[in-house]
Parts: structure tokens; sequence; C-alpha cells
């Protein structure tokens, strides 16, 4: 007999799975329908990972939910990663009091990541309003500004060293090109070297106000977004410098449910989905 069958469905609680250091995310399970997870990481994806699954992402509704935790367990959480997202933040802060958040690292690259790359469509898409003109420009790798554009976009997202030799090419005909492209590339660049070099959370609140001022200066309104984005979440991306945690834990996780959902051919019984689920990773 499953215990939890009856609220199977809307929400699945394992406290017994507690520990000091937790992730909390989000996974679609069937046709785009959100749960809110939150796993222990010190189970390595296995049997006793899973704390609670919910469903939905709706912050009022998660807190009701773990509520039903002994709050005597809730406060031996020392630490949990999650994202950006205010549900995520709001749920972390008002279940687990005692726990330190910690932003991961991955959220904050995309982030820039996504505004370099912002800035880069916005000049393909001008570029192709000039070939629809019949004005087309080839360049010395054979790239013309629409393919050099479009061509461009993953070398944007790798850090230079790992540059293979036609991408190096291509990166500087692209910066010769579009100084902005190549101004916004060495920000995310400098936010890189922050997270792998500094070893103390002193040294990174140093260096972040310094990368924040270069942003300031740059002009970049995606780049301004992402300043004022950082400063509703400083003390949470700080507190990475503490144990470097991350949340690869919880994708980690993630992609362990969709390899799970392949093996079922999709999930057409949610319920009997989460049983199978559970009895392996709770």
């Amino acid at each position: 007999m499953w215990s939890q069958k009856k609220h199977a469905e809307e929400y699945l609680l394992f406290p017994e799975n507690i520990g000091p250091y937790l992730s909390l995310d989000e996974t679609a399970l069937s046709k785009g329908e959100l749960y809110t997870i939150l796993t222990n990481k010190a189970k390595g994806g296995k049997k006793g990972s899973i704390v609670a699954i919910i469903q939905g992402t709706k912050a009022s509704d998660v807190i009701t939910v773990l509520k039903q935790i002994p709050l005597e367990k809730r406060r031996i959480v020392k630490e949990i990663t999650l994202d950006m997202a205010g549900a995520m933040n709001n749920i972390a802060r008002v279940c687990f009091q005692q726990a330190s958040l910690v932003i991961d690292r991955f959220h904050v690259h995309k982030l820039v990541y996504d505004a370099i790359q912002e800035i880069r469509i916005k000049h393909r898409w001008k570029a192709l309003d000039e070939e629809n003109n019949g004005t087309t420009i080839v360049f010395k790798n054979g790239d013309t500004k629409k393919q050099l554009l479009a061509r461009s976009r993953y070398l944007l997202f790798k850090h230079y060293r790992k540059w293979s030799a036609n991408q190096k090419e291509r990166a500087l005909i692209l910066f010769s090109e579009y100084p902005d492209i190549e101004q916004a590339y060495w920000l995310a660049m400098e936010l890189s070297d922050i997270y792998q070099t500094c070893k103390s959370k002193g040294v990174a609140y140093t260096n972040m106000a310094q990368w924040f001022n270069r942003i300031e200066a740059s002009g970049f309104e995606s780049f301004r977004t992402i300043r004022n984005t950082f400063e509703k979440h400083y003390q949470s991306i700080l507190n990475y410098f503490d144990n470097r945690s991350t949340n690869a834990s919880a994708e980690s996780f993630n992609a362990k449910i969709k390899e799970f959902r392949r093996a079922f051919r999709g999930v057409r019984d949610i319920k009997f989905f989460l049983y199978r689920l559970t009895k392996i990773y709770a």
C-alpha cells in the first residue's frame, strides 16, 4: 500500500531524506506541467535523493507543502542552491530560515551570455536587411555578414582558450566588424575569471563591484538590466564563494527524470510515473 497515493499528483514528501545541503529546482514531467523538486545533494542522485516533489511552482502552494516537514528537520538545512526565480527564493527563505541561499553560477553566466546574444541578434537582423537590399560582403574566411553573425553564436558561449582555429579566425573578424560584441564578450570573460580565480567572498565582493562599474560604463541596456538583477540577488550570488556550491546535482537529477521519462515512452499516468520514480530515488 502506497501511503502517499491519495495526494501523489499534488505532492510527495520524504522528510527522512532531508540533509544540510539541498538543491531546489523545477522540472517538467508531462506536457509542460512543472513540478518543484527539492533534493538532498549528499545522496548523489541515488536512493534518498528526493525530499519533495510538488506540483507547480507557485511559492504559496510549495511553502504550504514544505511546512508539513517538522520545523526541527527544516532547521538542519545549512545551504540551498537555486536559480534566480523570485518564487524559488521566497520558498527557500520562508521554509528554511537557517539556510544560506546560493545562486547557481550557471544561471549567473547564462544571464550574461543571453545579453551578448541579444546584441549579436540585433546585428544579424540588420545584416539580413542589407543582404535583402542587395548588399553582400564576403570576409576572408568565406562568411558573409549574415553567416558570420549566425556562425558566431556558439563561440560567444565558449571561453576564448577553448576556441578552435576556425573559431579564432571567425572571432577576429567578428570583433573587428562589431566592437560592441567584443566589448560584451570580454565583460563576460571577466565575470568568468572572477568565478574561477576568487578564493574568498571578500575578494569576490570587491572584484564584482568593479565589474558592475564596468557594466555601467559600457552603456549596454541589456547589461544594465543584469546589473539590477545582480543587485537584487547580490548576497546569494556571493554565497557561492563560501563552499563553491552549484546546482549541478539538481540539473543532473532533472536529466535522470528525462531519461526515466524517455524509457517510459512519455508519461501517461503521472501517479504511476511518480511512484516508480520515488521507489528508485526516494
